[in-house]
């Protein structure tokens, strides 16, 4: 959700050229109209508004999907009327629903009987996911400390510093201690030893993200379980896994088969993975698989009969569009595994092929990993003149959009830029994205320094420490320079998102 705002005191009404053929008078801006207009011009006023929104293929910032076939183009619009939560009226989407389900616990290895249905849900995204995983921990958790005559009044989870922000918005929401692991210049995701020895009796679960979103680097979930078995095993307590699969879940089973993060691992209980980014769905469709229903306390499940026969329903909204759950099915069963396994190699090489351009520039240092989510993210090797946020700035004259952001702690003096590869982002546009910014680079490079220099000074910069004068290390003027770019970013209201 955004919050809104008004652009401007006076600019309080809605003109539009086009539309003057159908009607003549200005639109309130921030107040419904109190005549009725053309459907024609209600039409062109908004598509004309419309224009000045960014290209969805050109934006590098997102892993959400831009582009599906028409095929299911068509299914989308057919089905934008059904209500999902109908499901006595739509027994048909509910059975789809429960297919993908079922494909997706399948495909992370559930421990599944002969007949045995999976356990799972359909999500607006993984936010909603993760909110609801997280509740089914807290929830199993006080269950567990009530009967051994323990308070359940302190509950955490422990994850990485680079987590997205939706476990944050668990842990305020929901009252659980957020215990994060720091970062490290060179090390961006979650240390697995430091997080075991963070781990304590009132912790809930342990989140490890299967792809972050900083450089698209897996976390070591294999680790991750061995040394939380080693120490439940020493102290008698039962702490879980959660795996945020959000990006990597529809990669990592394709490209890298062998490697062990999912329900082949004891303590993982439950995995969210997030349909609309790899799973090729327009947004916003996510799903969250448990292990076993013991994983999914009984109590958290509503059930209803008032739209019809007995419905059981977790999740924390209730209407929504029935689109993305057929999408999801149709790009399932369109591709199979053969497809999405081309598809996800196309993308890691795409993403190669732009590594490679950038390190021939000899300008960058590439700062992700070739194993993990197919992206690139890349800093500047000399930031003394020029920042990472320069050079986002000026790329966007080119149409591109590509993020540059702080790490976050212990690593927030590291300023990186990122590229997300998707299916639509093919090689073609991976060179002229390194040739657009070649032409950044070498304009910067004719640019005086303007304002790193203006704000923050040279590497020569000094201060005063107890009445002597100290000349300031390399990374305390790089923080600088980060803190004053961050400043003037947003001062243009022109801030990344890094989701």
């Amino acid at each position: 959700m955004v919050l809104s705002k008004t652009a401007s005191e006076s600019d309080v009404s809605v003109h539009s050229t086009f539309a003057s053929r159908y009607v003549r008078t200005s639109l309130p801006r921030f107040k419904m109209p109190e005549n009725s207009i053309p459907k024609e011009a209600a039409y062109q006023i908004i598509n004309d508004e419309l224009m000045l929104d960014g290209n969805p293929r050109l934006n590098l910032a997102s892993f959400v999907t831009t582009w599906m076939e028409p095929e299911c183009d068509k299914l989308i619009m057919a089905a934008i009327n059904k209500n999902y939560v109908d499901m006595d009226e739509y027994p048909v989407t509910t059975e789809l629903q429960n297919r993908c389900v079922n494909i997706i616990a399948d495909l992370f290895h559930a421990p599944l009987g002969d007949g045995e249905a999976a356990v799972g849900v359909g999500t607006v995204g993984s936010s909603e996911a993760i909110m609801l995983a997280g509740l089914a921990f807290k929830r199993n958790w006080q269950n567990k400390m009530r009967t051994l005559g323990k308070s359940t009044e302190k509950p955490n989870i422990v994850t990485g510093a680079n987590v997205q922000v939706c476990w944050e918005k668990f842990a305020r929401y929901f009252e659980v201690e957020l215990k994060e692991v720091k970062l490290r210049e060179g090390y961006y995701v979650m240390d697995p030893v430091k997080a075991v020895e963070m781990v304590d009796e009132n912790t809930i679960c342990v989140a490890a993200i299967l792809g972050s979103t900083l450089n698209g680097e897996f976390e070591d979930v294999k680790l991750l379980n061995d040394l939380l078995v080693e120490k439940n095993k020493q102290t008698g307590w039962d702490t879980p896994i959660h795996v945020d699969a959000a990006s990597g879940g529809f990669i990592a089973p394709f490209l890298y088969p062998e490697l062990e993060w999912d329900f082949r691992l004891p303590l993982v209980k439950s995995i969210n993975v997030s349909g609309h980014k790899y799973g090729l769905v327009y947004a916003g469709i996510g799903w969250c698989v448990w292990r076993s229903k013991v994983d999914l306390p009984e109590e958290l499940i509503f059930h209803i009969n008032y739209l019809g026969a007995d419905q059981p329903t977790f999740t924390l909204n209730f209407s929504k569009g029935s689109s993305q759950v057929i999408a999801q099915y149709y790009q399932l069963i369109r591709l199979g595994f053969e497809g999405y396994k081309n598809v996800m190699e196309n993308c890691q090489e795409n993403a190669m092929v732009l590594k490679e351009g950038l390190e021939k520039t000899g300008r960058f240092n590439i700062v992700s990993k070739d194993d993990g989510v197919p992206l690139v993210a890349f800093s500047l090797k000399d930031s003394s003149s020029h920042t990472e946020f320069e050079v986002s700035d000026l790329l966007r004259r080119f149409g591109w959009i590509v993020p540059a952001y702080t790490m976050p702690p212990d690593a927030q003096h590291i300023t990186v830029l990122r590229v997300v590869i998707r299916e639509d982002f093919s090689r073609t546009l991976a060179e002229r994205l390194v040739n657009d910014i070649e032409k950044v680079m070498h304009e910067l490079d004719t640019l005086p320094a303007r304002v790193t220099a203006k704000l923050t000074g040279s590497q020569e910069m000094t201060s005063e420490n107890n009445g002597k004068v100290v000349k300031k290390t390399a990374i305390e003027v790089q923080r600088e320079i980060t803190a004053a770019w961050k400043k003037f970013v947003l001062n243009r209201k022109k801030t990344n998102g890094v989701c």
